[in-house]
């Protein structure tokens, strides 16, 4: 049998028990791995038992050492995420640009978009980040429908005027 990871006294097993009854929902998975290390139960017996990796319960067990009950929270809901690429200024900027006609006077790509992007903020921007910004306000790319360069034109004008008859086929 392993060895159990030492859990630091922050609470005793009792305190851990009413902390785990306590907690939202989200939260007490988490306390309870760690109140099973205290009781001194090893991590590859733990993780199983909770639904987590053995290495994510000593995870769990070293924060709760290093800081105490408030580390076992779940930290997604403290976690804003990253800064959008664009801030306000530069995305009303965008906006207005996307209003009028691209800079060879045609219409808006994303690889217009990508160039716009790569000169306002300094570094190499991608087609697919043009085109989540396009969309995201609330743009989509445009490009002119290809057209056939290798049809027949009569069979078309004769398509137009009603179908093809089994003699022109």
């Amino acid at each position: 049998m392993s060895r159990s990871l030492p859990v630091a006294p922050h609470l005793d097993l009792e305190a851990l028990r009413t902390l785990e009854r306590t907690v939202p929902a989200r939260d007490r998975v988490r306390v309870l791995a760690v109140r099973l290390m205290a009781e001194g139960r090893p991590a590859t017996e733990v993780g199983p038992l909770v639904g987590f990796s053995p290495e994510w319960v000593r995870t769990l067990v070293h924060r709760y050492n290093a800081e105490g009950p408030k580390a076992l929270g779940d930290g997604r809901r403290r976690n804003a995420g990253r800064q959008p690429l664009l801030d306000a200024g530069q995305q009303a900027a965008l906006r207005v640009a996307l209003g009028g006609a691209a800079p060879d006077g045609g219409i808006w790509t994303c690889r217009w978009v990508a160039i716009w992007m790569t000169q306002t903020l300094g570094q190499p921007v991608g087609l697919q980040r043009a085109w989540v910004w396009m969309r995201r306000l609330g743009f989509t790319p445009q490009r002119p429908r290809p057209r056939e360069t290798h049809a027949d034109a009569t069979t078309q004008e004769a398509w137009k005027k009603g179908g093809l008859s089994s003699s022109t086929r």
